[in-house]
């Protein structure tokens, strides 16, 4: 922990890159890992309810699974969270680059925030792009629709749908620019999100995940610990040379 701690009182732009295991202390299910989502047993895989063809196909049944397994209304920050938050506001934290669709860092507080894959709490028409909250898709039967008739889908990228080029032209900027990178939750196999980490250039990588990652003998620090418990125990310094 004093290499962390080191790592980001010596950073002045520190970018943070995280996956599913960052919510997870949240009481929010991660995908790969052994108790994951994707391990669950289900007629149909959820790679492929969670595809644009089955989404397209097959609406009810993908608005079954995506408000059952995606939609949780009740969950809250949790301490990586709200220290993210804090080193943001401390001026140490430049950009949230974010694989979650569950808009935690927004509730903590955090402003700058990439959201590769979307998020739940946006929703649009498919026939005239009027927005819904997530509390609309919750409280609707079946698939939801508009008031003008068209289909509502999720702000969300599907499988085998493309990242948004303006969301993914702001995380390489922020990554190339960054001092210190700090990338927690994530097995580093979802791509091309995973991808974006080749464009940091800088002096230290810190990596905080369950499980070993592919990058594990590059990083400066790391652990597979908690997210949160590892992050909580970081003091925030305010930062005065950026």
């Amino acid at each position: 922990m004093n290499k962390l701690q080191f790592i980001i009182d010596s950073s002045n732009y520190i970018v943070f890159f995280g996956g599913a295991g960052v919510s997870t202390e949240s009481g929010l299910k991660d995908f790969r890992s052994v108790d994951g989502l994707y391990s669950e047993h289900y007629d149909v895989p959820p790679e492929e309810i969670l595809s644009h063809h089955y989404f397209v196909q097959n609406r009810e049944k993908f608005y079954e699974f995506y408000k059952e397994k995606l939609l949780c209304p009740d969950i809250k920050p949790n301490k990586a969270h709200l220290k993210l938050t804090e080193m943001e506001k401390a001026g140490k934290l430049a950009a949230i680059i974010t694989q979650n669709i569950d808009g935690l860092h927004q509730m903590a507080g955090s402003t700058n925030v990439y959201e590769l894959h979307g998020s739940v709490h946006r929703n649009y028409c498919e026939t005239c792009k009027k927005f819904y909250d997530a509390n609309y898709i919750l409280n609707s039967q079946g698939a939801p629709k508009c008031s003008c008739g068209g289909f509502i889908k999720p702000d969300v990228v599907l499988y085998d749908e493309s990242l948004d080029d303006e969301v993914v032209k702001g995380a390489v900027e922020h990554i190339s620019k960054a001092d210190a990178l700090i990338v927690a939750g994530t097995s580093l196999m979802v791509y091309p999100a995973a991808g974006l980490l080749r464009y940091f250039h800088g002096k230290y990588l810190a990596l905080i995940n369950r499980d070993p990652t592919p990058l594990d003998n590059l990083a400066n620090f790391v652990s597979h610990e908690k997210v949160g418990e590892v992050l909580g125990e970081i003091t925030v310094k305010e930062n005065h040379n950026g």
